[in-house]
Formats: C-alpha cells, structure tokens, sequence
C-alpha cells in the first residue's frame, strides 16, 4: 500500500496519541468511558465539534491523494419532554487532485444538514427520522454540484453491554443542470474497552444513481480504534480508521484513512 508523503505525518500522530493518552483516575475514566458510549451514538443529545478527516490515495492518472476534511458540529434542540430534535451540519474542506494534471487544488463542498427528531427516552431501539439537506456553498464545479437538494434521513441503534451497533442512510434529490440523485447508508459498530478504549467499524457506502451501475458505488471494508481523553475539563474523543475500497468507480483510489478528533460538550 502506497500513502502519500504529505499525509503520513497524520497517521503517526494518531498512533502517537494513542500510545500516550493512558493517564486518568479512576472516575475520570469512569467517566470517559460513558462519553466514549454517548460519542457512538448519533442521536446523543450532546453538544459536539468534530473534524472528520478522510483521505483517499492513488486518485486518477497521477496516483495523488483526495483529501475531504468534514467539519460537523452537532446541534441537539428539545422539543417538549419526549422528542429531540438532533441536527448534523457537514462543511467538507476538499482537496481535490487534477484529472489532466499532476496536481491538486482545495475548496469548499456543499452542506449536508440532516435533523433528525427522536424520542428523547431512548428504548432498546433508538431511532430519528428527518430531512436531510444540501446547501449550494461549493466553490466551483470540481468541489461539488452547487445545487439544493432535499431528501430522507434515517438512524437506527442500539446499545447492548459494551457494544453500539446502528444505521444512518440518506438519498438527496439537487435541483439543476446536473440533478445529483445520491444515496449514503453507514453502518457502525463499536466495541467498548477499559479506560475508554474502543474498537469501531464504521464504513460509509456511496451510491450515484445517475451513472452506470458497474461505476456507482463505493463499498469500503474496514475499521480503526478509538479512546476519549480529557485536556484539562475538556472531553474529546479521538480515533483513526482504515478502509479498502472492495467496489469502487473508475479512477478512485483503493485506501482511504479517517482520523477524527471530537471536541465534546455534555450537559
């Protein structure tokens, strides 16, 4: 596997953390360990500021790396005693490698907004249903298609002993010249270790509806781990992830890595 020079800085940082952060009391970790749960779980009535890195290497002619740094802030509302309303906004800084030439440029993707309303007394299931939208904020053509586009959202877990294990699927309709009709489905699960470890497999399949089916799908196969940390009061969760591409389009690269780093605000 090749990885490109400018992002093997980032891996090791992340293997870096991992190695060092194992300081703690015990009810620090006590309580950094049902933060690293809360983190798993997309519908937590949380207040949270994640930077979602993702890169894909060996993309197109010149083998270079696409790199998509989503900036995701989760904004939980209440509404009355039983139902909360849980948004997701998604600003994607893109990095995006020439097709004709044997470099990249970097510009902003459109918004993805999803809120979901869910029972704020969660069950065995713990669900949210909603509208996802897309905001035209991209900064040319290459970063995104520029256009509204609306459609459903859907989450679904649930939580049994150490475990977390869910869906999260949307389909978007863009209205415009290119009329995107775009379909995303992850699955997630994670296992909970001592000391606020965790392993997770979280895999985001992709689907462009408008293209022929032998290039429409991106199936990735893989997983990372994980660990909630305190610096000074503040809670953060971090964790790095590797995945192969087992489908993928023409030109796409087979690796992609995700390192994300999780400021949280719990109530």
């Amino acid at each position: 596997m090749k990885i490109h020079n400018n992002y093997r800085w980032a891996l090791a940082l992340s293997i870096l953390l991992f190695s060092c952060l194992t300081y703690g009391q015990d009810s620090q970790e006590s309580d950094e360990a049902a933060l690293a749960k809360a983190t798993q779980n997309p519908l937590a009535a949380m207040y949270s500021l994640p930077f979602q890195n993702n890169t894909t290497y060996g993309m197109g002619e010149y083998s270079r790396a696409q790199n998509v740094l989503n900036i995701q802030p989760v904004l939980p509302f209440n509404l009355g005693n039983k139902v909360n309303i849980i948004n997701r906004i998604i600003l994607p800084i893109i990095t995006q490698p020439s097709s004709t030439e044997d470099i990249s440029t970097t510009g902003t993707g459109d918004i993805s907004w999803s809120a979901w309303l869910s029972p704020s007394k969660a069950g065995k299931i713990t669900w949210g249903l909603g509208p996802v939208l897309q905001i035209p904020t991209s900064s040319s053509s290459e970063f995104g298609s520029g256009e509204f586009g609306i459609g459903p959202s859907f989450v679904a877990l649930t939580m049994i002993n150490q475990w977390v294990a869910g869906i999260v699927t949307n389909n978007v309709w863009t209205f415009g010249d290119r009329s995107e009709n775009k379909f995303l489905f992850q699955y997630f699960i994670n296992y909970n270790l001592p000391k606020a470890w965790y392993i997770v497999s979280g895999p985001i399949l992709t689907a462009n509806w408008n293209v022929v089916s032998d290039q429409r799908w991106i199936i990735p196969f893989g997983g990372g781990v994980g660990k909630v940390i305190k610096i000074g009061k503040l809670p953060v969760n971090l964790n790095a992830q590797m995945y192969y591409n087992a489908v993928k389009p023409n030109g796409v690269g087979d690796w992609q890595s995700r390192i994300q780093l999780q400021f949280l605000f719990p109530k």
